[in-house]
């Protein structure tokens, strides 16, 4: 585990980026926030819940890029998702979208670089050892983000929410443990030149391996049915998605002479001590 003086210095580094980058990036987000509505008119940015460090909830701030009057059918954006606006494909591409998530990193909610945070309901299907990330604080870049920079370009077809659960969801989770394990400093300054890089260059998607194809479409146990892929964390509750649904957890039911049991404790806090991560 990290000693104080290392997460001293990354979160000092975080609060000095946010705010200078806010600072000078103002008049260009006023200019975006114009946009967006002139576009479609309605809020300006988007709110939704993600899990942070330790299993916290909280909201992540982003500029809007769906139509106002679009039912959020799925989280996850697909290739030519039609719920995207001309003005949010430019803000996705660029990343400009991101910007406000500068407000989380300055609340302590995130940091400049970690693993990016995911819903409740995907955060539901993590196995013990994929716990392991929100033993640190989640952020606005992170290894498997400039490695997925564009994930809905491989997102497509009528099962693409399954296809992200089963294929480039462990992907990206593999990517973030091993930061997780391994992050000093001035591996996260070469991550945020990685993610300057890659926003300027044209993009490739990331091949994907047979091996994780056939794993997608192998036989399998239904994900409600599959006790390894549930989890409950304290102060969350699970947002339901139309094609995924989590593990549901019995209540117990108490009676006059019986307490109801507390919850169980998620794993990763039993693995936190002698797990090595830094934090």
């Amino acid at each position: 585990m990290e000693v104080g003086g290392g997460r001293t210095m990354k979160r000092s580094l975080d609060v000095v980026v946010a705010a200078i980058t806010l600072l000078v990036l103002s008049p260009i987000l006023l200019f975006v926030a114009c946009a967006v509505w002139v576009n479609d008119p309605g809020p300006i940015f988007f709110r939704h819940q993600r899990i942070g460090r330790g299993f916290r909830p909280f909201h992540v701030i982003k500029f809007r890029t769906m139509r106002q009057a679009q039912s959020l059918k799925s989280e996850l954006t697909f290739r030519n998702d039609p719920r995207v606006t001309a003005v949010g494909r430019f803000l996705r591409y660029t990343k400009l979208d991101e910007i406000p998530q500068l407000v989380n990193v300055l609340r302590g909610e995130m940091s400049l670089v970690g693993p990016r945070p995911e819903s409740p309901q995907y955060v539901a299907h993590y196995n013990p050892e994929q716990r392991l990330i929100l033993l640190v604080r989640p952020g606005l870049t992170g290894p498997a983000s400039v490695r997925y920079r564009h994930q809905e370009k491989l997102l497509s077809g009528p099962d693409y929410e399954r296809f992200y659960v089963d294929v480039i969801m462990p992907a990206k989770l593999a990517i973030n443990l091993e930061y997780v394990r391994h992050h000093p400093i001035w591996v996260d300054l070469v991550i945020l030149l990685k993610t300057v890089w890659v926003v300027l260059t044209p993009f490739a998607p990331p091949p994907v391996s047979e091996a994780a194809v056939r794993a997608h479409t192998a036989p399998r146990v239904p994900i409600a049915q599959d006790p390894e892929r549930a989890v409950e964390w304290p102060g969350a509750e699970p947002i339901p998605s139309p094609m995924i649904a989590p593990a549901a957890t019995p209540t117990p039911v108490a009676t006059p002479s019986q307490g109801v049991d507390p919850p169980p404790v998620p794993a990763f806090r039993e693995a936190r001590a002698g797990s090595g991560i830094r934090k």
